[in-house]
């Protein structure tokens, strides 16, 4: 699975997931765009992409603003002459009921994990139709195919990526362009590490959430970016509109 010669622009790539993907990635021979909110987070991949002896760049990205996805796009065509794969990692949790949910966080958990994977495909897939096809792979979760106690906002942002998933793959296969999904259980990510300091009991509930997993234990971002690295090579061709579950067993029960 070698991505030699290939550009790949990859969202939330400061940290957890999309570090680990991003660092794969270039290991792999791709040209890497680091992209992310955080210029710091961002920097420090793009940093250690260097130190490894690969290429890549970063672009500050907030993935809710088409005018700067945009903006991204230009630049990675600029320096790069082509996007081959897109990976739409970028995301946020909140936890919260239909009655405990406020509008403003509806809004911003559903324009970041869902109006997100829409924006930078809708910019992406254009250049990758002028070169005669790429790969798109959106990260889901197991939240996406299965409904959780206090979690509305979330899990239908992940639901909503797993369907937009689908239906960009059936618009996009002529084009030579492949859509799929990744959908991870919990992960130690920064992210999960964030909302656990929000619990009154952070160590109980992390230990809760390794025992419901057959597994017992969380997934590791690096378990997360190979199966990233499979959809976007080309020995995954035949693989179209799939959803790639990896939670340690905890949807199979």
């Amino acid at each position: 699975m070698k991505l030699s010669g290939k550009v790949a622009v990859i969202t939330g790539a400061g940290s957890g997931i999309g570090r680990a993907t991003a660092l794969l990635f270039a290991h792999k021979g791709a040209k890497v765009a680091v992209a992310d909110i955080s210029s710091e987070r961002g920097n420090e991949t793009l940093e250690m992409i260097r130190d490894n002896g690969c290429e890549g760049m970063f672009v500050k990205l907030d993935v809710t603003k088409a005018a700067e996805i945009e903006d991204i796009v230009k630049k990675v065509m600029t320096r790069y002459k082509k996007i081959d794969v897109l990976v739409n990692n970028a995301g946020l949790y909140g936890n919260g009921t239909i009655l405990t949910t406020t509008e403003e966080q509806w809004d911003r958990i559903i324009e970041v994990n869902l109006k997100g994977v829409f924006l930078c495909s809708k910019m992406v897939i254009p250049e990758m139709n002028k070169k005669g096809g790429g790969v798109i792979v959106n990260v889901a979760s197991e939240a996406g195919i299965i409904g959780e106690k206090n979690s509305v906002a979330y899990n239908a942002s992940k639901g909503g990526v797993v369907i937009l998933t689908k239906c960009m793959a059936l618009d996009h296969v002529e084009d030579n362009i492949r859509v799929n999904c990744v959908c991870p259980g919990t992960t130690f990510t920064h992210l999960v590490e964030e909302a656990l300091k929000n619990e009154d009991d952070p160590d109980e509930v992390l230990r809760e959430l390794k025992a419901v997993r057959p597994i017992h234990r969380l997934g590791k971002p690096e378990e997360i970016a190979h199966a990233i690295l499979y959809l976007a090579s080309d020995e995954a061709g035949y693989v179209v509109g799939s959803t790639l579950v990896i939670d340690g067993g905890y949807t199979a029960q």
